[in-house]
């Protein structure tokens, strides 16, 4: 048995891939911590994992109460800063446990790429969207209309994505005097040297989303999507079946598990959806960011497994997370997406290449244009027809046993 040591960084789309990994690796009999943020200590605990809780509560809804979090480049921003300044914490909080054989993490948590610098322990980069995956072949989509840099000539582009990135220029002063510490050299480019690990990366995308690229990193090793959602710990309740038990089948919105800055969101919502005569349901973590007084067309519920639920759904709309939005494809419903920053406007971009859904930026989500989107997403075949292609793809599983056997084979034996 060996000790293999999680570390997620983000809201629950970031971190519930881990959580499916630790299941994994947990039923083939190894030792599982996770380094987490302690707002997630008691999901982890109820699967069966041990948590090394990171931070405080209010640091995490200070962090998302933080309007700058889902602007389009202030938030990355931001990003990047935590994750710089979260590097000592994950290096001491790793560096307290015992005998690690193997630690899985995110390009962002460089305190586990400083663990194998300074003291040999091998690391698997788990990228859980290809957005990280900054290629001259197929660059990611960061920002509306950046699709049109793949016109650019493929020397120009190659250069263009080595000028400075935020990694390096947001987070590498910490990462730098968390290396110096442990009398290790930083590296002159944290992003390209320190964002896949050379022991192996785990993209946990299939690639008929993302198809491999020439310059993503050759330790490569692509698999499905996670789909993890914590069904069974938290089943769908009464009320949600009763609602949908009802009538016609509603259309879902979420604005994703980290945003609590989604009353426009919810009001342009109500508004399409009664224009449309269609009933709702509103999943989000905080109920007072609805508009007052919803009809009983509309249901609004903190929490509800999507894996169960989006079965039962005529659409999807949200903000285009990828934890989120695979949900979709595994359903095979069509998909509205308001993507707002980070890897959101990237997986829009390859839901419209799939001919799956439509993307749309928080400034065109309206109510003119969202009515028009799901009257569309609704009643024109060739969006069903590209869902349900999807939901096949999703249903062919992948046996397993070939990613637990390369991810234990980077295991050191002491």
């Amino acid at each position: 048995m060996a000790h293999i040591v999680l570390c997620p960084f983000g809201s629950a789309g970031d971190v519930f891939p881990f959580l499916w990994l630790g299941r994994q690796l947990l039923r083939r009999g190894h030792r599982v911590t996770m380094v987490v943020a302690c707002v997630f200590e008691e999901a982890m605990r109820g699967a069966g994992l041990e948590v090394l809780p990171l931070g405080k509560p209010e640091d995490f809804e200070r962090f998302i109460a933080d309007l700058r979090v889902w602007k389009m480049y202030q938030g990355t921003k931001m990003v990047f800063e935590f994750a710089g300044e979260s590097t000592e914490i994950y290096a001491q909080a790793i560096e307290s446990l015992e005998a690690v054989d193997l630690i899985l993490a995110p390009c962002t948590v460089f305190g586990a790429r400083l663990m194998r610098e300074a003291h040999g322990i091998p690391v698997i980069s788990v990228h859980v969207q290809p957005a990280v995956l900054i290629s001259a072949h197929e660059t990611p989509v960061l920002f509306p209309g950046m699709q049109h840099f793949r016109k650019l000539p493929l020397w120009l582009r190659r250069w263009l994505i080595r000028l400075p990135n935020p990694a390096d220029r947001f987070c590498a002063p910490a990462v730098a005097k968390a290396c110096q510490a442990r009398q290790v050299s930083p590296p002159q480019s944290l992003w390209w040297e320190w964002s896949s690990s050379p022991d192996g990366a785990l993209c946990l995308f299939p690639e008929w989303f993302a198809t491999p690229q020439p310059d993503w990193p050759t330790s490569l090793l692509q698999w499905d999507f996670p789909l993890e959602d914590m069904a069974q710990e938290k089943p769908i309740s009464e009320e949600v079946r009763a609602f949908l038990a009802a009538g016609d089948k509603p259309i879902l919105f979420t604005p994703g598990s980290a945003n609590i800055q989604a009353r426009r969101f919810f009001e342009v919502a109500l508004e399409a959806v009664t224009r449309l005569g269609k009933r709702a349901l509103f999943v989000t973590r905080k109920l007072d960011q609805l508009p007052p007084a919803l009809p009983g067309s509309i249901l609004a519920v903190e929490y509800a497994p999507f894996s169960a639920l989006l079965p039962h759904t005529a659409a999807f709309v949200h903000h285009g997370g990828i934890g989120t939005m695979s949900q979709g494809f595994a359903a095979g419903v069509p998909q509205l997406i308001m993507a707002m920053a980070h890897d959101q406007p990237d997986n829009a971009h390859r839901l419209e290449l799939l001919g799956a859904g439509i993307g749309l930026t928080p400034r065109t989500f309206t109510p003119d244009r969202v009515e028009s989107a799901l009257r569309r997403l609704l009643t024109e075949d060739s969006f069903v027809k590209a869902s349900q292609d999807c939901a096949a793809k999703i249903a062919n599983k992948s046996d397993l046993e070939p990613l637990l056997t390369w991810i234990t084979s980077k295991i050191i034996r002491r």
